[in-house]
């Protein structure tokens, strides 16, 4: 059986809710990405071009810090990584995270939540991060039921 890790980063919390009903759906290890400066409501402001979180997904290149206790990857086959989805594509502290860990050989399944969008470039954008690793689409969570998620999970 393979052993598979859920890691999220959730800035308001809808993330966190999905990413905690996988793992207990599938009996999966949980992980928060969290940011070394947390993201307050001002820096999650979409509307504001200099807000943190607009500046962030204007340039590609900037890593957010993380925070938290480190990961062993290498005892997990399979991680189902879980962001909200901004501007399209996953936050660039997601990259932050990919980038600190070797998932060469592992397979990593994205989870998102979106107030409307889907994953747009979000695959293409991730893989430079992870060489070696493959990266899938798997779901856009926000609207499916504790029930659909765990359907899904058993699917996996």
């Amino acid at each position: 059986m393979k052993k598979r890790l859920v890691a999220y980063f959730s800035a308001s919390g809808v993330t966190r809710k999905a990413a905690e009903n996988i793992a207990e759906a599938g009996g999966y290890d949980l992980y928060e990405i969290t940011p070394k400066a947390a993201y307050t409501k001002a820096d999650l402001n979409w509307m504001d071009k200099k807000s943190r979180s607009s500046v962030e997904m204007n340039d590609k290149s900037i890593r957010p810090e993380i925070a938290g206790a480190e990961l062993d990857v290498a005892s997990y086959d399979e991680i189902l990584l879980g962001f909200p989805i901004w501007w399209y594509v996953a936050p660039t502290i997601v990259n932050t995270f990919l980038e600190k860990y070797n998932l060469s050989g592992k397979k990593i399944i994205l989870f998102a939540t979106s107030g409307g969008s889907g994953f747009g470039n979000t695959v293409k954008e991730l893989e430079p991060s992870a060489p070696g690793a493959v990266i899938e689409e798997g779901k856009i969570l926000n609207r499916m039921t504790k029930q659909e998620i765990s359907d899904w999970v058993k699917e996996l």
